[in-house]
């Protein structure tokens, strides 16, 4: 058995270890022996995508917490942003999510929040993490009338949708607006469509449909060209596809171009600039944003701070700086003046909104970044070692960024989960950035392999 939490939650083939039930049965011990309170009765949320494996692990999940004297509270098939809402909406002392998000059925994963909706901290993840692999909690069952239990609440839907038109200008609404939306047969299904067409939107719908095994099965947010396609038929104004728990998005124009996260991060920070709200001038993103976001972000007059990959590091620097505009290439946009983590359907209503105010295409809007080439290279190693200990690898990097100016750069990074170097080389020109890429791949596998 190996390291339990990754980069973002527990993760894996369901069935197999870690994604079985006796696992989740301990986590859901652990979550309600460390987020016990002074109440009689503490409380966790449990919500999960349409995965066919969610009904094996929620219900391992909510013995677990029994076990502990705390109440599981089910809400079924709900997005990931929905239930770090709900936890604290409900007063709850920890919320669980059942997800593997964007990966396919036969995925899933286990992802936590804490009372203010925020994924917890390293140290608690490791504490969970002895919990369950080293049984340190055994002496702590609930004994008689202490034994926990477990319920359903219905309306947990309609309180999310309720939040999510909230963000809207009260003074707009979406009569008039054509949207194609894809929820990837995943978590929002149900609540997606809800949001856009109580707005007075029409909303061309595909990716409802969830039988368990068709989640992220050629749609959503991965396959954007659906949309495309449809947005052109249709003659939509937008096109939303969302991820299969819906904490990503990924919008399409009304001539069908493809609008991604350092995009739509670029045309909400102008949008909030103008209107006094983007806080500290600055928007975070990861080291995968595109040089053209930092550019264009610097002829606003802003700043971008960079963070490892994965939102919960941009989320982390956020609450650090007092920042209220943060996310990821990959369509991961975080408000946090409304949201305690990414929303894929609340980025999207926040991109309607500017649409609406202005009065102009998304075509007009979003073009705001002018792109730099990106290669990627995964290079296959027989270990990984630290970065800098790659002999003579700091000396090739130096070598290529003099080479490329302030007009491009490199970066390499270890997989979190194999054994491969991500490299990465942008610039402006393609066909030396390639180069660069290649050369720097055959460096590695040379010392590594």
């Amino acid at each position: 058995m190996g390291k339990l939490f990754g980069t973002d939650g527990i993760r894996g083939k369901a069935n197999k270890w870690p994604m079985i039930p006796e696992v989740a049965l301990q986590v859901g011990r652990a979550v309600g022996h460390i987020f016990k309170n002074h109440r009689s009765r503490h409380k966790v949320l449990i919500g999960k995508d349409t995965r066919l494996s969610g009904y094996l692990l929620e219900n391992a999940i909510a013995s677990g917490l029994c076990s502990m004297g705390a109440e599981a509270i089910f809400v079924g098939p709900m997005p990931t942003p929905a239930i770090a809402f709900l936890t604290v909406d409900m007063r709850c002392d920890a919320g669980i999510v059942i997800s593997a998000s964007h990966n396919p059925y036969y995925d899933n994963g286990i992802k936590i929040f804490g009372s203010d909706g925020f994924k917890l901290s390293d140290e608690l993840e490791e504490k969970i993490e002895d919990m369950v692999l080293n049984d340190t909690i055994a002496s702590f069952r609930a004994e008689d009338e202490k034994i926990g239990k477990a319920y359903r609440i219905e309306d947990a839907p309609g309180r999310y949708v309720v939040h999510l038109k909230n963000t809207f200008p009260r003074e707009e609404n979406l009569e008039g607006i054509k949207i194609v939306l894809d929820c990837a047969n995943g978590a929002a299904y149900k609540v997606a469509p809800s949001v856009f067409e109580e707005l007075g939107a029409e909303v061309i719908k595909v990716g409802v449909s969830p039988n368990g095994l068709n989640i992220n099965d050629g749609c959503g947010a991965l396959y954007p060209e659906n949309i495309s396609r449809l947005v052109r038929d249709n003659h939509a104004h937008i096109g939303l596809a969302l991820d299969g728990d819906a904490d990503r998005l990924i919008v399409v124009d009304e001539k069908g171009r493809v609008v991604d996260g350092d995009q739509i991060l670029a045309l909400c920070a102008e949008e909030m600039q103008k209107e006094g709200a983007l806080k500290g001038n600055t928007v975070v993103a990861t080291v995968m944003s595109n040089m053209g976001l930092e550019k264009a972000l610097a002829k606003m007059g802003l700043k971008l701070l960079r963070t490892k990959v994965g939102d919960r590091f941009v989320v982390e620097a956020m609450k650090e700086n007092g920042y209220n505009l943060g996310g990821e290439q990959s369509g991961h946009i975080i408000f946090l003046d409304y949201a305690t983590t990414g929303d894929g359907i609340l980025a999207a209503l926040q991109v309607l909104a500017i649409m609406k105010k202005r009065g102009r295409p998304l075509s007009e809007l979003a073009n705001l970044v002018e792109k730099y080439p990106q290669v990627l290279v995964n290079v296959k190693v027989k270990e990984r070692i630290p970065k800098d200990e790659i002999a003579g690898l700091n000396e090739l990097i130096a070598r290529i960024e003099k080479e490329l100016g302030d007009e491009g750069r490199v970066l390499i990074r270890p997989s979190g989960t194999e054994p491969k170097y991500r490299v990465m080389v942008e610039g402006q020109d393609e066909e030396k950035i390639k180069a660069y890429a290649e050369e720097l791949a055959a460096h590695i596998r040379t010392k590594l392999s």
